[in-house]
């Protein structure tokens, strides 16, 4: 393959070798495809210019901010937090009449994500498998 595609053209800087594909049309220029024709050579006048990037400073979003604070969210403690996830909020609101506390918070704030500790978190799915919410 690489005998059958090797041509040597003429670049300003001398002879090249290098890999070339040609596909021959009636009437039209033939299709030119070519690998390592461009001479790589130093060029000792080059100035290496880095620019500083550009700094965006995006907003923290809500539920970092709620996790900095390290705070469960039903019971008050602080320390360990976790995050507990809802597919939906109208789960919530169909899973039973009066919400659980837990339910009650996220349904309040209308957010699917709840910061709890450790012991907040393992309540909330011991009552899910209990079955007394379904989420």
């Amino acid at each position: 393959m690489a005998a059958k595609h090797k041509t040597r053209i003429d670049t300003p800087d001398g002879p090249r070798v290098c890999f070339e594909a040609r596909i021959e049309r009636k009437n039209r220029k033939p299709l030119v495809a070519r690998f390592g024709d461009i001479p790589l050579q130093q060029q000792r006048s080059a100035k290496v210019v880095d620019r500083r990037p550009v700094w965006v400073d995006y907003p923290q979003k809500e539920l970092i901010t709620r996790l900095l604070a390290d705070t469960c969210e039903v019971c008050g403690a602080t320390g360990d937090v976790q995050v507990h996830h809802v597919r939906a909020l109208a789960d919530l609101a169909r899973a039973g009449w009066p919400p659980s506390d837990w339910a009650r918070v996220m349904l309040d704030r209308r957010r699917k994500t709840l910061v709890t500790c450790a012991a907040c978190h393992d309540r909330i799915h011991e009552a899910r498998t209990a079955g007394s919410n379904t989420l």
